[in-house]
């Protein structure tokens, strides 16, 4: 079932999600996500999710990769966060989440009812357009929330031009 959105609620606020991620697309979400939202005076959410591995019981290792799992997604949500800045002079909120990437994501717009909209952008490898963008394609991940995928192909004058 689909939470109702609060963004019409007086002392609520229109947010975006963008994933912050390893792929070379993610800066073209964030990219169009923060000309959006300024544009339309919302607010975006970065999420970082960190995708837990799998050590049964060495626990040593486990909290070596969880430590590494942290300071990857902190140094990814500063670059995130520097590039809204620099697109669209916003500063994102910032979330870090443990999971898988598309259950994660789920939980997180199902948490928050200020999130109206979620934007990915399509990668051009020939491995396709990404894994969130292919599992939206395959139907493996049906998000209760509008998302917007941005094309690979697209130019920063481009993005700038649409919104």
């Amino acid at each position: 079932m689909v939470s109702k959105r609060e963004v019409r609620i007086e002392g609520h606020k229109r947010k975006f999600l963008a994933v912050v991620d390893s792929t070379p697309e993610c800066e073209k979400a964030i990219h169009y996500a923060a000309r959006r939202v300024a544009a339309i005076d919302a607010h975006l959410v970065l999420i970082y999710v960190i995708v837990p591995q799998d050590f049964g019981h060495w626990l040593g290792v486990e909290d070596v990769m969880r430590s590494e799992g942290r300071a990857a997604a902190d140094a990814a949500l500063a670059k995130g966060m520097a590039w809204c800045t620099e697109f669209g002079g916003i500063t994102p909120e910032l979330v870090v989440r443990e999971g898988q990437p598309a259950q994660a994501i789920e939980e997180l717009i199902e948490e928050d009812h200020d999130i109206a909209l979620m934007v990915l952008a399509a990668g051009d490898d020939k491995e396709g357009p990404g894994p969130l963008v292919s599992a939206i394609a395959g139907s493996s991940a049906a998000f209760s929330i509008p998302v917007t995928v941005v094309p690979a192909t697209l130019t920063d004058e481009d993005i700038d031009d649409l919104v």
